[in-house]
Formats: structure tokens, C-alpha cells, sequence
């Protein structure tokens, strides 16, 4: 029994392959290395670099390593480059992940676990997301992770693949220092970056309606993602000859909110910043007041909780940036 993880060279991917490895599974890493990193994928995994749209690849590496699941994490995923180049977006994520699926049901594949995202709410109105809330993505970046969902249910019902769809909520934090997040996308490693540069990190808008005015997200460590991961791989080989196809959408988060005012005080406290208030600029198009998880139904169908804290994210964080920027 192998696993193919596409994307599995990145900040994610590179997390669930260790999280699988670690517990005893057959890996094989499919990955174009656009922006992942060869160098995370750990000594005994095979590493195959090709692209999501190259089925004669995909089927090869179905063939010769005896994949029998599928994780993909293999996507575009920046918002603002997702309005500018939709197209782009719409034929890696959704002609790629269709490419994947026709390998993988024609090759008798039976388990897939896709990575969606909490960008398919949109600007959910409530307390707690539950993967009941209407998806009305606000870019197409969202619309790709959300078409993706139905392609992977549809194509799960047709051809007898039991499917965990996951949506993931803000992630941060590392596993280890080399496994960090290179990119500087997400609000750590941007605070990150203009702390080294001695510049103010920046808070988008301080007027919403919230407790403190800022933005308040679900943030969720890496190493939690990985760990679901692992687990909805676990259930779908628990499953394995169910006469119905198991076939959840399930969401990754911590169901507690933190703000982006406090998120950033907290980051310029543990690097030794704290003199450097936060500049304040207007709201960015498309950023919802309030974003957190309900993490009931995976807890319920998955066994899963996340583990790590607000804390352990910023600190592993910038382990991770001090080992790339010393």
C-alpha cells in the first residue's frame, strides 16, 4: 500500500509526508518543486518531479509505485495572483486535479484526501464555520477549492473512491526549523519579514466589528494539518470495501479565534519587537470580520483534535526563519 502525495516538497506537503513516514506508510512525493523544496522530502521517499497535468507522468507513477491512495496538496494558492491570473488558477487546480482523478480511477485508486480550504465560505456571517455554512468564495482562488470538492465527491461516487476533503483554516508554525514556511503570504513570516527589514508590521483595517477592530481568524499549527492528514488517510483504509464509499468534508481548525492585532503583538513580543507598533492601513477587498472553525465533525468522524497552541506556532515560526535568515 503507497501513498502519492502531490505537493508533497512544500511547507504543507512536506509536513504530511513526515506524518505518514513517521507512522509506517509507503510514500511516494509527486511534485513540479514550483515552490516546493527537494530538499524537505525525507531520505527513503522517492521524489518524482512532474506536474499535475501530465497524465502519461501521473499514470507512470501510479504504475510503477503501486499507489493505492492519493493525498493532493499540488496547488496555486495565492488570492490576490488568483484574481489576476483566474485562468491560470482554474487550469492548474481544477484541469490538474481532473487529470489526477482520471489517473486514479482508471488505475483502480480507492482512496483520495484532498486539501481544500476555508477560502470556499467566502465572508461567512457566524460565530463558528461548520462545513454546513453556504460556500460563497469571494476569489478564484476559493472557486477552484470548492469545484475541486465537487469534482472529488462526484468522481468518488462514480468510481467507487472513498474521499476526505479538508478544509484548512490559517496555518502556521513548523515541524522542524528546515520544514518552515518560505513563502511570506501568510501574517507570521509577513510580520517576520518587516521585522528583519526594522519596519512596522502592518495590520489591513482596524474597523471591523470586532473586539479590537482587527480581523479575527482560526489559526491552526502545521503539524495539526499534517495529523488530520494522516488521520482521514487512516479512515479511508479503515474503510477500505465498504459497499458505500466513505465521502466527508471535514474542517481543520481550533475553533478559538484570535485577532490579527493580538496575533502580531504576540509575534513582535517573542522576537524581542515590542517597541514596534503595528502600522495601521486600510481594509484588503474580500476580508471577512470573522473566520473560525467549528471542529466538531471531524473530532466525531476522524477522532482528531489539534494539539498545538497559538504560542508553539510563533516560537517553531521563527525557529524556522532564524535557520534561513541567521
Amino acid at each position: 500500500m503507497t501513498w502519492m502525495v502531490t505537493g508533497g516538497a512544500g511547507y504543507i506537503g512536506a509536513h504530511v509526508v513526515r506524518a505518514m513516514v513517521a507512522d509506517g506508510q509507503s510514500v511516494v512525493v509527486y511534485d513540479d518543486l514550483s515552490t516546493g523544496d527537494a530538499t524537505r522530502v525525507p531520505e527513503g521517499v522517492s521524489l518524482v518531479v512532474g506536474d499535475v497535468l501530465d497524465r502519461q507522468k501521473l499514470d507512470t507513477v501510479i504504475r510503477e509505485h503501486g499507489v493505492t491512495g492519493v493525498i493532493h496538496i499540488a496547488a496555486k494558492k495565492q488570492v490576490p495572483e488568483s484574481v489576476a491570473r483566474p485562468l491560470h488558477y482554474y487550469r492548474q487546480n481544477v484541469t490538474g486535479l481532473r487529470t489526477l482523478l482520471e489517473a486514479a480511477a482508471e488505475a483502480g485508486v480507492r482512496r483520495f484526501v484532498f486539501s481544500s480550504s476555508a477560502a470556499v465560505y467566502g465572508m461567512p456571517d457566524v460565530d463558528l464555520v461548520t462545513e454546513d455554512t453556504p460556500c460563497v468564495p469571494l476569489s478564484p482562488y476559493g472557486e477552484t477549492k470548492l469545484v475541486g470538492e465537487w469534482m472529488v465527491r462526484a468522481a468518488g461516487q462514480a468510481h467507487g473512491i472513498g474521499n476526505v476533503s479538508l478544509r484548512y483554516f490559517n496555518v502556521a508554525g513548523a515541524g522542524a526549523p528546515e520544514l518552515g514556511d518560505t513563502g511570506v503570504f501568510n501574517l507570521i513570516p509577513m510580520v517576520f519579514e518587516r521585522l528583519e527589514k526594522g519596519e512596522r508590521p502592518r495590520i489591513f483595517g482596524d474597523d471591523y466589528p470586532t473586539p479590537d477592530g482587527t480581523c479575527v481568524r482560526d489559526f491552526i499549527h502545521v503539524q495539526d494539518i499534517a495529523s488530520a492528514h494522516l488521520a482521514a488517510a487512516r479512515r479511508l483504509v479503515e474503510e477500505d470495501g465498504a459497499a458505500t464509499p466513505v465521502s466527508l468534508v471535514l474542517n481543520i481548525g481550533r475553533s478559538e479565534g484570535i485577532s490579527v492585532r493580538e496575533m502580531v503583538e504576540r509575534v513582535c513580543k517573542a522576537t524581542g519587537h515590542e517597541q514596534l507598533r503595528p502600522e495601521v492601513l486600510g481594509r484588503r477587498p474580500g476580508d471577512p470580520a470573522r473566520v473560525v472553525a467549528a471542529a466538531d465533525r471531524i473530532r466525531a468522524e476522524l477522532g482528531w483534535s489539534a494539539r498545538y497552541g497559538a504560542e508553539e506556532m510563533i516560537e517553531s515560526a521563527w525557529a524556522g526563519w532564524r535557520a534561513r535568515h541567521p
